[in-house]
């Protein structure tokens, strides 16, 4: 299961379009809050969360992260969405390069 949080919206992979994700961030970005983006996946041989810089400090995990966690932390980067001035564009590739 992949989930998808922009701020207080949260909707399953399957359910996601890229309407939705530019008006839930395009509408935060109107209103002058942080985006704040959580992706959640808990599949075969992945269980993370990952978090936008716009997002509240939480713990993080206790272990490293095995090759297939670290692929997807890698293009969680490439796509930017470790930087604070990612776009809804940004958040649209990674999911669709996503591979589980």
């Amino acid at each position: 299961m992949i989930r998808v949080i922009i701020g207080d919206s949260e909707r399953e992979l399957s359910n996601i379009s890229e309407h939705w994700i530019n008006e839930q961030i395009n509408r935060r970005k109107r209103d002058g809050l942080s985006i704040c983006v959580r992706v959640i996946i808990n599949e075969d041989q992945l269980n993370l969360s990952l978090t936008t810089s716009g997002c509240p400090h939480t713990a993080t995990g206790g272990r490293a992260p095995n090759k297939y966690e670290s692929e997807v932390f890698d293009l969680w980067n490439k796509r930017g969405l470790n930087k604070e001035n990612f776009s809804e564009g940004n958040l649209i590739a990674f999911l669709k390069q996503l591979k589980v």
